[in-house]
């Protein structure tokens, strides 16, 4: 397949890239509405950096990865909806959920695939909750209910994110939020997977913990349940020291016939007869996962693993967070 990177930019865009190159897909095209920033990352990927739209859906892309700053990308993403073109809608996508909503009926209504690339969805914790036969006795198949999960993911500091290229990140007229828009949004997406019915948040602490001089949160912690009871804690925060990519990241989900944790770099299933380990897979390559999963879906025909109606609904819940921790 061949991908076009729009928005290259953007702090995930060597990620994308790197991401395409391992699914076996072609860097057809690399833009950037500032041109030094598309040149140095086709360089570095060796693709051609082209210097308008029009030319790269000249060069026919089977899909295009669409990320930049948050007032910038609703104009690119309609544009591509409206030629029909497939696109990876990198998050933040826009500074209001209400923009978001107008996005995905547009693409709703043009029949357009659009994928978000949470990919925390394809934690081991998350797939490994298929029941066995071990769980059931050969009995029931259905995917078991939740009785509780938490989701913590707790990276380096807000000025990794200046140093990055991006200090948008950091103005919550920009980007939306802090901690918890931008990095709690994989564990409410996750929650909002595993629940039954529609959630409620049930508390919201949001706070400038370590970073008090800046515009957005460096922490916060979000609580919801859902129409069976279940429970759901999500943690995000922008307070370890370390300024690498990665961090402090541990996904449990508990049901009645298995326990699963994700750490990262190692997963385990508790079960009724004990512990046994499970594949896993570290940060650094979930977007490669993503990728290589959104390419499959698409050359199937079938909708992303992550759509615009999951964002968006991430989005809304955690705009309940903020103004509950408001009040």
């Amino acid at each position: 397949m061949k991908v076009a990177l729009l928005g290259a930019g953007h702090w995930h865009a060597p990620m994308h890239a790197d991401a395409a190159r391992f699914a076996g897909a072609t860097l057809c095209a690399v833009w950037d509405p500032d041109a030094t920033a598309a040149r140095a990352l086709a360089d570095r990927f060796d693709a051609p950096a082209i210097p308008s739209l029009d030319q790269v859906l000249a060069t026919r892309p089977d899909i295009c990865v669409t990320m930049g700053h948050p007032a910038e990308v609703p104009a690119l993403a309609r544009a591509l909806i409206d030629a029909g073109m497939p696109m990876i809608l990198e998050k933040p996508a826009a500074p209001e959920t209400r923009i978001l909503r107008e996005i995905e009926a547009r693409a709703q209504a043009q029949g357009v695939f659009v994928a978000v690339p949470l990919a925390n969805r394809l934690s081991p914790a998350m797939r490994g909750l298929a029941r066995t036969p071990e769980d059931t006795g050969g009995g029931d198949d259905a995917p078991p209910r939740v009785a509780h999960a938490s989701f913590r993911i707790v990276n380096g500091p807000p000025e990794r994110y200046r140093d990055d290229g991006v200090p948008w990140v950091l103005d919550p007229a920009a980007a939306g939020g802090g901690a918890l828009r931008n990095l709690g949004l994989h564990g409410i997406d996750c929650a909002l997977c595993l629940a039954d019915g529609p959630v409620r948040v049930t508390s919201a602490q949001i706070a400038r913990r370590l970073h008090p001089d800046e515009m957005v949160e460096d922490h916060a912690l979000v609580t919801l349940t859902d129409a069976a009871g279940a429970l759901f804690v999500v943690e995000a925060g922008y307070t370890t020291p370390a300024m690498q990519a990665g961090g402090d990241l541990e996904w449990r989900v508990a049901t009645k016939g298995a326990y699963l944790v994700d750490r990262g770099d190692s997963a385990q299933w508790i079960g009724p007869r004990g512990l046994r380990s499970l594949p896993a897979l570290p940060p650094d390559e979930r977007y490669r996962a993503f990728m290589t999963d959104t390419l499959a879906r698409l050359a199937d025909g079938r909708p992303p693993l992550v759509g615009l109606s999951d964002y968006v609904a991430a989005m809304a819940v955690i705009d309940q967070a903020y103004a509950l921790a408001a009040e």
